[in-house]
């Protein structure tokens, strides 16, 4: 009998709570294993529960008791989900997590503590709810030096920014609209911020390439800037916009790795990853070019990651699973500055001409945009490949002379 402990009975854990009960009989036949759920921490009390002969308080009960083979940590959060899942860990106890936020600050040192106690430290959930994404990179594609992994990250921002392109509702009225169906919090910082996504293609770069990249390490920048009117100039260029979590090794051996708006061609797979749906592209050499697409959050496929990795754990509590990186100090990244893109720039201008010819000084080989009812006092142009330091520097001259610059995003090659 392998015993499982679920810490945390929020929509995630009471998903695998449903999806372990519902599928016994499956996940016993595919684990070889009786499995069962004894203990499920939480400090609320669930008095109509059916499971509230399973409820404890006290964390002491799961950490203390050597029947407890495997742990569910789908608290969120940093504290104290790293207390808890340390101390399992080093009591040789292996933990499963949907908890991105962890596994992005310490995700190093808990796989570094999982092999000293023949444990595993596992977090299908992390990234892609219930899109397998770290399994395949970790596994199928292990074969493949990789080239780069990019994707849209965060279903809530991708909602948002869907119904700008297709019914051209302002980023207040999406958001709004997103809070109101339950695909954005009341504070949705982390995921219209970036921050979510950050956090997610870090957990991806890590794995990929063998070292920590902590979160603090990754550009990052949210959507609460675009606009309506970039959006239009998207469709001229040729493309869409959409949020990107993006890690490319460079020939010197550093990473260029964002989390930004891009532009990206209607042709790219990406670009038709709509609604609240995520799309994670992995180019390997030799693979060329696979997908994962399908929703990124919710109940139900969350929870069916976090059970595949339990039956993982119950599949292999006697040996070790080969998943792990080095800590890193942030210098396989390179920095943000010195990363080279072609780039769009949106400008408030009196003279369109005048204000073509000083963005033809100052940027490289500059091609303008045009748009619907665009009006003479505004200019919107692509560049060619310039570093970030070089645009920043063209933009503050630009703006000293007496051009206020509206918008400034990054044209993807995806």
């Amino acid at each position: 009998m392998v015993q499982v402990a679920v810490m945390g009975y929020g929509v995630v854990g009471s998903g695998v709570v449903e999806v372990m009960s519902e599928h016994r009989d499956s996940i016993n036949k595919r684990t070889k294993e009786e499995m069962g759920i004894k203990y499920i921490l939480d400090i609320r009390d669930f008095p109509d529960s059916p499971f509230q002969d399973k409820f404890t308080k006290n964390f002491e009960d799961i950490l203390n008791d050597d029947e407890v083979k495997v742990v569910a940590e789908v608290m969120g959060g940093v504290h104290p989900a790293y207390e808890f899942t340390k101390q399992c860990l080093e009591k040789g106890k292996s933990v499963v997590t949907s908890n991105k936020e962890l596994v992005a600050t310490k995700g190093a040192e808990l796989l570094k503590i999982a092999k000293q106690n023949n444990a595993n430290y596992l977090f299908e959930a992390s990234v892609g709810g219930g899109i397998p994404i770290i399994r395949p990179l970790s596994q199928c594609l292990a074969a493949n030096e990789v080239i780069e992994i990019a994707g849209i990250l965060n279903g809530t921002t991708n909602f948002i920014l869907t119904k700008m392109i297709r019914e051209k509702m302002s980023f207040a009225d999406a958001l709004a609209m997103a809070q109101q169906l339950g695909y954005a919090e009341r504070n949705p910082a982390a995921d219209v911020e970036g921050h979510d996504a950050g956090r997610k293609i870090s957990i991806l770069a890590s794995l990929a390439y063998g070292k920590h990249v902590y979160p603090e390490y990754v550009h990052t920048q949210g959507i609460t800037e675009i606009t309506l009117e970039d959006v239009a100039y998207a469709a001229s260029w040729g493309g869409v916009i959409k949020l990107i979590g993006q890690v490319k090794r460079l020939e010197d051996q550093t990473l260029d790795i964002t989390v930004e708006p891009m532009f990206v061609e209607k042709n790219s797979q990406l670009a038709n990853v709509d609604d609240v749906f995520n799309g994670i592209m992995v180019r390997g050499d030799s693979t060329g070019d696979v997908v994962f697409y399908g929703k990124g959050a919710g109940k139900l496929p969350t929870a069916s990651a976090v059970v595949a990795d339990i039956m993982d754990c119950a599949k292999h509590l006697k040996r070790r699973k080969y998943l792990e990186w080095a800590d890193g100090d942030g210098s396989i990244v390179k920095p943000y500055a010195e990363t080279t893109y072609p780039v769009y720039i949106r400008v408030a201008c009196e003279d369109k001409q005048a204000a073509f010819q000083k963005a033809q000084e100052l940027f490289a080989n500059v091609s303008a945009l045009v748009r619907a009812n665009a009006g003479g006092n505004e200019l919107a142009f692509v560049t060619d490949e310039m570093t970030v330091a070089r645009q920043e520097k063209a933009v503050q001259a630009l703006e000293e002379a007496g051009y206020q610059v509206l918008s400034k995003i990054r044209i993807s090659d995806l």
